[in-house]
């Protein structure tokens, strides 16, 4: 799906439903067409339609209008919203134009004080989440009628940046396809062939590491972490080449742990078969490395993704192991579920050999995350104030929250080993932070480093007003966004 722009006024869109979204309490004025301004009179005085956040109005066939619906929606009082609701409340209402199953829709604004390039991003963004279906398996799938929609947005001509709003739409939605996918079909052999057609699509260089060559290179986190599973471990890398001949690049790093039973540590079985997602941060890395190739950024970019299988078994790594890693050191395992930090161990030291501008990771690592954040933030640490900065700047046009968490010296403290360098967990209290202070246990100190723990943003677990059940694509948008401010 694309998203259009039209400079034509709402009056003259001939389209199958017009859409309009009002704030709170809105007055008919000028910039609306007379005969949208005539139903929200006729509404306010019927209170009929008030702007509430959700409130939709629909009326068949008006007059004065080339379209055959008009959809008056609310999105509420938007003054004291960020970015993130306000493309969660105009998702709900294309959602809800969706719903009569028509496909052309045309998007219009009233008194929405929200500078016009924002609106037209936030809404390409919002557009792109509520299209999104993942019906693949669903039955008899031939038989329902094509139905692609073509939204356009009108109000000025915006073409430029809906180019790029395309290109990280359709990136999200391209990992959301890969994230929701069931463990049966996506193994780690599997996702490393989906890099391999990716760089062959978009002209990225692609390299696999087979159990094999992860045995002769020494990546002994993500071996010990996959062995107890039928399907053999991956480390993918891709490269993209947009910056000068040289350049150090910019490495972005995914934890892929295609299921997650927690191994010998096993996890309870509600909910287990959501371990799925459990690959996302590795999916987005295959999803930003696609928009920054359709985008042709001036930039080197690495993206580096490990991915294993956790199962118990009685080739499973067990609780009292040391692991040697990619670093010659040795982690202790306590506990085989915290198994992401082990894989990333060996991404991130892997990482840190290409001696890269920066690092930036991104892993579904800890429930304690979501304890912490909810589904409303992915958790933020680093070793760099400038990058957490850059970060945090890219969230905010994005769409993607990000909320720092701290990386004190006490953390340093509780996660090291009695027996080895570092142990695998350091209990409850703090559990994002001492994660996140183990893998930058396995970065060099000079090179700038960002963790995002999208634990409780990369699925959902409902049907959401504004978005399907199942994977977000969380990630993608956010390190899009901070790659194209990079020089």
């Amino acid at each position: 799906m694309h998203i259009h722009s039209s400079a034509q006024p709402l009056v003259q869109a001939k389209t199958d439903i017009l859409l309009v979204f009002f704030p709170e309490n809105p007055k008919a004025g000028k910039s609306l067409p007379e005969a949208v301004s005539f139903f929200l009179r006729e509404f306010e005085k019927t209170k009929q339609f008030s702007g509430k956040k959700g409130e939709a109005i629909w009326v068949h066939r008006p007059k004065g209008l080339q379209s055959e619906w008009l959809l008056l929606f609310g999105l509420g009082n938007i003054s004291k919203i960020d970015e993130t609701t306000l493309i969660a409340r105009i998702g709900h209402g294309i959602r809800v134009s969706l719903s009569k199953k028509r496909p052309a829709v045309a998007i219009g604004f009233h008194d929405v004080k929200v500078p016009p390039a924002s609106l037209v991003n936030l809404t390409g963004i919002a557009a792109h989440h509520a299209a999104y279906q993942f019906d693949q398996y669903k039955p008899e799938p031939g038989t329902k009628p094509a139905f692609e929609p073509k939204i356009t947005i009108h109000g000025g001509r915006v073409a430029s940046p809906l180019k790029e709003i395309n290109a990280i739409g359709d990136a999200i939605s391209y990992a959301k396809n890969i994230a929701n996918q069931p463990p049966n079909v996506i193994t780690p052999a599997t996702l490393a062939k989906e890099a391999v057609t990716l760089g062959k699509k978009f002209k990225l260089s692609v390299a696999v590491w087979d159990e094999q060559r992860l045995k002769k290179e020494g990546f002994g986190g993500i071996l010990a972490v996959g062995n107890g599973s039928e399907n053999s471990p991956r480390f993918i890398r891709i490269d993209y080449r947009g910056g000068r001949s040289g350049a150090a690049p910019v490495c972005v790093v995914g934890k892929a742990i295609t299921f997650d039973s927690g191994g010998i540590s096993i996890k309870p079985s509600d909910r287990m078969d959501e371990m799925k997602f459990d690959k996302c941060g590795g999916v987005a890395v295959l999803g930003i490395l696609r928009a920054v190739a359709t985008l042709k950024l001036k930039i080197n970019v690495t993206g580096l993704i490990a991915s294993a299988e956790n199962l118990p078994s009685s080739t499973a790594y067990r609780p009292g192991d040391l692991v040697k890693n990619l670093s010659g050191k040795y982690i202790e395992v306590l506990n085989t579920d915290a198994e992401g930090r082990i894989v990333l161990s060996d991404a991130l030291t892997y990482a840190s050999r290409l001696k890269p501008r920066a690092i930036v990771d991104l892993a579904t690592l800890t429930g304690a995350c979501i304890v912490a954040l909810g589904s409303e933030a992915a958790g933020l640490m680093g070793n760099d104030a400038r990058l957490i900065a850059q970060l945090e700047k890219a969230a905010e046009h994005s769409g993607e929250r990000l909320w720092q968490l701290p990386l004190y010296t006490e953390f340093h403290d509780k996660v090291k080993s009695d027996i080895g360098f570092v142990k695998n967990t350091a209990g409850r209290e703090g559990g994002t932070s001492t994660a996140a202070t183990f893998l930058n246990a396995f970065v060099e100190d000079s090179i700038p480093w960002a963790h995002l723990d999208i634990a409780g943003t990369a699925w959902t677990t409902k049907e959401e007003s504004h978005r399907a059940k199942g994977a977000t694509g969380f990630g993608v948008g956010v390190v899009v966004e901070w790659l194209r401010g990079l020089r």
